[in-house]
């Protein structure tokens, strides 16, 4: 199975090359929007990993 099928590759990947940059060089507002980048891949990396072994305190309603 190719790995680039497998839920959250995308994600990780892309929260790995941002995590790469050098931000030292860059002009302040480039390095806040790699900063926010960073922190909304992590907020949605969070959400879409399941909870291992703790039980969800979510409903879902029909």
């Amino acid at each position: 199975m190719d790995p680039r099928n497998t839920p959250g590759y995308r994600l990780h990947r892309s929260l790995t090359n941002l995590k790469r940059i050098e931000t030292a060089g860059l002009d302040d507002a480039d390095q806040e929007r790699i900063e926010a980048a960073r922190t909304l891949l992590q907020n949605v990396s969070l959400l879409t990993q399941p909870q291992h072994g703790e039980d969800a305190d979510t409903q879902v309603e029909s």
